[in-house]
């Protein structure tokens, strides 16, 4: 597609006719992260040379920014002596809950054809004298299946992705703020979108993109969450595509866990294992708090707690009890959000406020084991540190933070959502055709998943939905003509949202509108969550999306935000919806989040019964929660169960002749 190749429409507005710009291609990917990427480069290996990539902001989003200590790759173990098998990696995916067997099938199998197609393109994992990628074992994983280049292995990938796409010549358009998904009888028809570029335009930047196919690799809520390790670029765009009707699959499910709040980033992994020191302060830095001992029967006890938390990063109910790594988790939350204090992690001290003395020769054979093993030895939290992993110290140091000089301001924060849109075998939506949500939009995910798995199913998904497309969709269908009405309605209605967020309004900034469902979703919806809080949360959403337009702008470059503000309040009703269907139907602690209960198990003796919790039902575990707008904005939910994984035996002439007829697709 040439960049000059714009149309314009006549749009009827207030007695005028303005100029409307619309672009058509075969194949449109939203979105420049790892998923979307792979797939535009997948499609154009595979013979789809009309597509185009649009996106907010080319260098954003979660694939270039963020990581943790070692970020995981998860794929098949072929380079050890253990044997493993697609069928024995779709069991580990799919054990946790709440996931599809022949999905997990479809991720396991194609594991390898990706990992290794990343390999191909100049992402350097490390591999033994053999060439083998030596794997280690990762959190809900009973193999060896995790690898990594480091805190910053999706952002190697995405380079590497990038420098392909770059090589083939295929088109990006950056600063379009992607606003709806447009659809015809239940059919993707493409997208309407701002250019940020032209606001002061007669239609302030509105453009349109037809395609017959289009692909959704927007990312992760993480505009939904007042405490967030998501980049602060990074947003989601999961609202256009749930008010176009998409259906959507486990709301509920989502990562939380200990990360730093200044340069946001998971501390998992080696930061937890070195046993730093936690304490809490009031608002002004005063009156330090270590507040973790009171809870600890002994230091040993405490710093077990802690070494676990590494392995163990994401809060889980089931590790709360009994001093697991996970009431570490409600303690910070308690400190900050309960008593408003500031919690830190110091790594120039070792853990304080026991009635013992902190030791490295006393303890448990856990962690003794491991720093031997590791040839950790240092007398601080610091100088282990820099032993067993230097690169996550110069980490903070390239964001402007001397770990030598200061502690980490630290909060539980959202990290990733294993929910999203729902998607066949092919990662196309269920209920609207030619959509396909990949990477994190897509709701693939169950309860529990192991570590490294999301980037695994990011590829995966982009190279099915890239074949489908390819083998399936591969022929120019639409035309332009038979939608302009549903277009230039949808343009209308959109036009007039911004005029009358533009109007004189005593609302609101955007800034502190965004900040409102933000702290809602982190008190409500988070990891901490109750029948009644989620009830009230839910009204308090559908009351805010009601009145977005009150939203007050000081210009036209505030457009963006509050149209974005607009998408993400949608988003919050969604998902609160889900979090109160699925308490009324009895739903329980799971995953990553607690239910709040003074009659259920008790989180500790010191907390009380007002942080006791209600314990999961193992039973709805077998099903999926899906959603989708109905009328009047009423949204339907309801419980589907899980597919097995599949057992049936291919015969390889038959599946040949098949294959070759298309049939599989």
């Amino acid at each position: 597609m040439s960049m000059t190749d714009v149309k314009t429409w006549a749009l009827s507005w207030e007695g005028q006719e303005l100029s409307l710009p619309v672009r058509q291609v075969h194949t449109l990917v939203v979105g420049s992260g790892a998923a979307s990427l792979c797939c535009a480069e997948r499609l154009h290996r595979q013979g789809v040379l009309d597509l185009l990539i649009v996106t907010d902001n080319f260098r954003g989003g979660t694939s270039r920014n963020t990581g943790s200590d070692k970020q995981t790759y998860y794929k098949l173990a072929d380079a050890g002596m253990t044997p493993d098998s697609p069928y024995a990696m779709a069991k580990a995916l799919s054990g946790g809950g709440c996931m599809h067997g022949d999905i997990a099938l479809v991720e396991a199998q194609n594991s390898l054809n990706s990992f290794y197609h990343l390999i191909s393109l100049g992402v350097d994992f490390p591999h033994n004298p053999y060439g083998g990628y030596t794997g280690y074992k990762t959190d809900h994983d009973p193999l060896t299946r995790g690898v990594s280049l480091g805190p910053y292995t999706s952002k190697a990938m995405t380079e590497a992705l990038t420098a392909e796409v770059v090589r083939r010549g295929i088109p990006l358009l950056d600063h379009r703020e992607v606003l709806l998904v447009l659809t015809s009888d239940s059919k993707a028809i493409g997208v309407l979108a701002l250019n940020k570029r032209h606001l002061n335009d007669e239609v302030y930047g509105l453009e349109v993109y037809l395609a017959d196919n289009t692909v959704l690799g927007v990312g992760g809520p993480g505009g939904l969450y007042e405490t967030s390790v998501y980049p602060p670029m990074q947003r989601g765009g999961i609202g256009m595509a749930l008010e176009a009707g998409a259906e959507a699959v486990n709301l509920t499910e989502s990562q939380f866990g200990i990360a730093s709040i200044q340069f946001r980033w998971n501390l998992s992994g080696s930061y937890q294992q070195v046993l730093p020191c936690y304490y809490s302060t009031d608002s002004q830095g005063s009156d330090r708090q270590y507040f973790l001992s009171d809870y600890f029967d002994s230091m040993k006890e405490l710093c077990h707690a802690l070494f676990l938390k590494g392995y163990q990063w994401p809060f889980d109910p089931k590790k709360v009890r009994n001093h697991g790594s996970s009431l570490i988790d409600l303690l910070v939350y308690i400190e900050r959000e309960v008593k408003g204090r500031r919690v830190f992690m110091d790594f120039r001290i070792n853990p304080l406020g026991s009635k013992e003395d902190f030791s490295l020769d006393e303890q448990h054979s856990e962690v003794s084991d491991y720093l031997k093993a590791s040839h950790v030895n240092g007398d601080t939290p610091l100088e282990r540190l820099r032993q067993i992993n230097e690169p996550a110290i110069s980490l903070y140091k390239e964001h402007g933070i001397d770990l030598t000089e200061e502690a980490l301001e630290i909060a539980v924060c959202a990290q990733h959502n294993n929910g999203g849109l729902a998607g066949d075998l092919w990662w196309e939506s269920t209920n609207i055709q030619r959509l396909f949500p990949i990477g994190e939009v897509n709701g693939s995910h169950g309860v529990y998943r192991p570590g490294g798995s999301a980037l695994n199913s990011g590829q995966v998904g982009a190279l099915r939905a890239a074949t489908r497309i390819a083998r399936s969709y591969g022929l120019a269908e639409m035309t332009p003509e038979s939608v302009r009405g549903i277009v230039l309605t949808e343009a209308e209605l959109w036009m007039g949202r911004i005029q009358e967020l533009l109007n004189d309004s005593d609302g609101p900034d955007v800034f502190q509108y965004r900040k409102d469902f933000q702290r809602r979703m982190t008190r409500s919806g988070g990891f901490i969550r109750s029948l009644k809080s989620s009830q009230r949360a839910e009204a308090e959403a559908r009351d805010q999306l009601g009145h977005f337009r009150s939203q007050t702008l000081l210009n036209r470059e505030q457009i963006p935000f509050a149209l974005k503000n607009r998408q993400l309040a949608v988003a919050q009703v969604f998902y609160l919806k889900a979090i109160r269907h699925y308490l009324e139907e009895g739903g329980g602690s799971r995953g990553s989040f607690l239910v709040l209960d003074e009659s259920g198990k008790e989180s500790h003796p010191l907390l009380g019964s007002s942080w006791s919790f209600k314990d999961e039902h193992p039973k709805m575990n077998h099903f999926l929660q899906s959603l989708k707008l109905g009328e009047d904005w009423n949204i339907d939910a309801r419980f589907t169960a899980c597919r097995d994984l599949p057992s049936e035996e291919f015969w390889f002439e038959t599946m040949w002749k098949e294959y070759r007829e298309s049939t599989l697709l």
